[in-house]
């Protein structure tokens, strides 16, 4: 890995502005998700290094000064990450909650009101 160069980007109208502070260099890029590879080839430019040796770390502000959004969305992301896992430990136990008392007699459709779903989701739980 190469020099690692802090990358600032704003937005502007309906742009976004990126800042190599490092190297006085800005360039800009129409979608957020362009802003890495246009970031790393403006260093590139600048430095003569082959861009594959760029590396970048971004802040990314809807204003200069302004809130860092790349920190809201990696706490966005970590939040998704756990619903997920906390998503596959309920239907785990909802599933194994629909078996047993599937296996105690209790028809399908009131497994399905027991756990709030439909009698399709129910026969689902108990079939799968």
């Amino acid at each position: 890995m190469g020099k690692v160069y802090s990358v600032s980007v704003t937005r502007d109208g309906k742009w976004w502005t990126i800042a190599v502070p490092e190297l006085d260099a800005l360039t800009q890029a129409r979608r957020i998700d362009d802003v890495p590879t246009m970031a790393k080839e403006l260093i590139a430019l600048e430095t003569g290094v082959a861009l594959a040796e760029v590396d970048i770390d971004q802040s990314i502000q809807l204003e200069p000064g302004g809130e860092d959004l790349a920190v809201r969305v990696a706490d966005i992301k970590a939040q998704r990450a756990r619903v997920t896992e906390e998503e596959v430990r309920v239907k785990a136990a909802a599933q194994e909650f629909a078996k047993k008392l599937a296996s105690a007699q209790v028809p399908v459709r009131d497994i399905g009101s027991l756990l709030g779903v439909t009698f399709q989701r129910a026969s689902q739980l108990v079939n799968s």
